[in-house]
Order: C-alpha cells, then sequence, then structure tokens
C-alpha cells in the first residue's frame, strides 16, 4: 500500500450518528404538528421554531455535503460520479420540500388552524419519506467510497462546519438530540471531542434543558 492510500482512509462514523438525528427528528416532527389543539398558539409558536431549526439544519448540512464532499469523492474514485450526481438531484428534491415546510410554519403558527396545520404536518411527513430514502442510498454507496477517499482531516471539515453552524445557545441542547440513539461508543467518540468545560455544562444543564424540551415538543407514542 503507498503512503498516498494509506492517508486516504477515514472514519465516517459521525456521519451515521447525523443521519440518525435528521431521520428521528422529522419522523417525530409531523405527529408532533398534529398533536397541536386548533387554537393552541403557544404550543404552535414552539413547535414551529424547532421546525424552523430543524429545517435550518438540514439545508446547511446538505450544503456542507455540496461544498466539501462531493468534486473531492469524483476527482478521487470517479466511479462513484453516477452516485454523486443522485445525491445532488436528491439534495435537489429535499431542498424543495423543506423549503415548502419553511413557507407553510407562517401561515400556521399565529393561528394554529386546523387546515394549515394538517398542509404543514403532511409537508413535514413528505420530507421524513423523501429523507430515508436519501439517507439510506447515501450510506450504502456514498459513504464506504468517502472512508478511502478521504483523509481523517480532510472529513473532519464536515463535521467542523456542520458545528459552526449551530447557535451558541442550542450548542448543549443539541448535544443532547445527538446522544439520544448513539451507542455507548458514538458517545464516547463525541465526547472524547467535546471540550472538557463543555462535558460539564452539558451534564450539569444542557442534558436537563434537551430532556424538557422533547417532552413539551413531542406528541405522545
Amino acid at each position: 500500500m503507498t503512503d498516498e492510500a494509506r492517508q486516504l482512509s477515514c472514519q465516517t462514523d459521525d456521519m451515521l450518528m447525523i443521519h440518525t438525528v435528521f431521520r428521528r427528528e422529522f419522523r417525530l416532527a409531523g405527529p408532533m404538528v398534529r398533536h397541536v389543539d386548533t387554537g393552541d398558539t403557544a404550543q404552535a409558536a414552539r413547535v414551529a421554531t424547532y421546525l424552523a431549526e430543524i429545517v435550518t439544519a438540514l439545508h446547511h448540512h446538505h450544503h456542507n455535503e455540496d461544498e466539501i464532499i462531493w468534486d473531492t469523492l469524483v476527482d478521487r474514485s470517479p466511479g462513484c460520479a453516477l452516485h454523486v450526481g443522485q445525491m445532488k438531484a436528491q439534495h435537489a428534491e429535499v431542498s424543495d420540500l423543506l423549503d415548502r415546510v419553511d413557507g407553510l410554519i407562517p401561515a400556521w403558527a399565529p393561528t394554529a388552524d386546523a387546515e394549515s396545520r394538517d398542509r404543514l404536518a403532511s409537508a413535514v411527513e413528505a420530507v421524513s419519506t423523501a429523507l430515508d430514502a436519501h439517507l439510506g442510498q447515501e450510506e450504502e454507496v456514498i459513504l464506504p467510497v468517502a472512508a478511502t477517499s478521504f483523509t481523517q482531516a480532510e472529513w473532519d471539515r464536515l463535521g467542523e462546519a456542520g458545528m459552526a453552524s449551530v447557535p451558541r445557545n442550542r450548542l448543549l441542547v443539541q448535544l443532547g438530540y445527538l446522544m439520544e440513539d448513539a451507542t455507548p461508543e458514538q458517545r464516547a467518540m463525541v465526547m472524547a471531542h467535546v471540550p472538557l468545560a463543555a462535558r460539564l455544562l452539558y451534564r450539569a444543564v444542557g442534558r436537563r434543558q434537551y430532556e424538557k424540551e422533547i417532552r413539551t415538543l413531542r406528541a405522545p407514542v
């Protein structure tokens, strides 16, 4: 094995964790909207704020992939070009669906009326369906090739860009969402990259903030 081949190796498990969060949150978001009682504008406002956050987060995630992954992947693994083209097309499809959700939120939140609520919930559910298909294909055909096409430092740029897009006052709560379905090994991997002060803050404050938030937002299952 050449030195270059040894260098082009990275761990992509962090992407699986991010995908788990997006799958779960968009799957739960439709019922979250439908569970808001007609006229309950306070709860509608809370749900709308969170919906806007995950829509923005997914837009950022896909933009970062577009900027950091695709061209390099095709340059180093030309046989992946067809799959990269499919990823780009799927990103465009999901972006259009996210824009629809974004446009429906302001029509619903101020009044919490039933008709707007149902339109919004259906739009969110359409995102969830498209996202499940996209992420499954990305995990199957992109991540194995990426693992031998990037250095770890290059791959880590994706996580750094994602972290930079999270508002500072949401970092600890977002860590809770990331940890929710993580394995013990994944939790250890994440915490190894979190500064000590932030780990202490998460244990003292952030985890409780996250737990309170999901109790407030999520519909009973």
